[in-house]
């Protein structure tokens, strides 16, 4: 099975999961899982906004950081410049947190609030990133991209 159909298979496993729970840390919990599980990730996981800062969410792989800032790392750089970041190599990133060493190249996908439809107009506010790291080099590009950003939107009214 090629990225892309593992990707579709994901998608629709998600949405399945997510179907009628309620509990945004459970959905986060189980998303993380089945994206962990489904593609061999290294490190996958939710960092979300409080207070002016990304703090770590649910997640798979091994021990994180707790806090980033924004604009700070991969992470806080997605967050702050408002859109998905595909790092091919984290050693060429000015500013990469090495939460781990063994992290290799990474994707930061942004989760947008879904505006009502009368803030239309008005940029989307974020609950915090979709942050993957893989521990080989140049393991994401737009394909991951844009599966990982449907899921992150299937997810967002579930975080409010």
């Amino acid at each position: 099975m090629n990225k892309e159909e593992k990707y579709q298979l994901l998608q629709q496993q998600i949405a399945a999961l997510i179907e009628g729970e309620t509990d945004a840390v459970a959905i986060m919990a189980n998303t993380a899982a089945a994206i962990h599980e489904a593609m061999g990730f290294w490190w996958t996981g939710f960092y979300l906004e409080k207070n002016g800062v990304l703090v770590l969410g649910p997640f798979q792989g091994p021990v994180a950081c707790y806090r980033i800032s924004h604009g700070k790392g991969v992470c806080g750089t997605a967050y702050e410049r408002r859109k998905t970041i595909v790092v091919p190599d984290v050693e060429h990133f000015p500013g990469h947190i090495a939460c781990s060493s063994e992290s290799r190249s990474e994707i930061v996908v942004p989760i947008f609030s879904p505006a009502p439809a009368q803030l239309a107009p008005t940029a989307p506010s974020i609950l915090g990133v979709l942050d993957i790291d893989s521990r080989q080099l140049a393991t994401f590009d737009d394909t991951d991209r844009r599966y990982l950003e449907a899921i992150v939107a299937l997810l967002a009214p579930h975080l409010l």
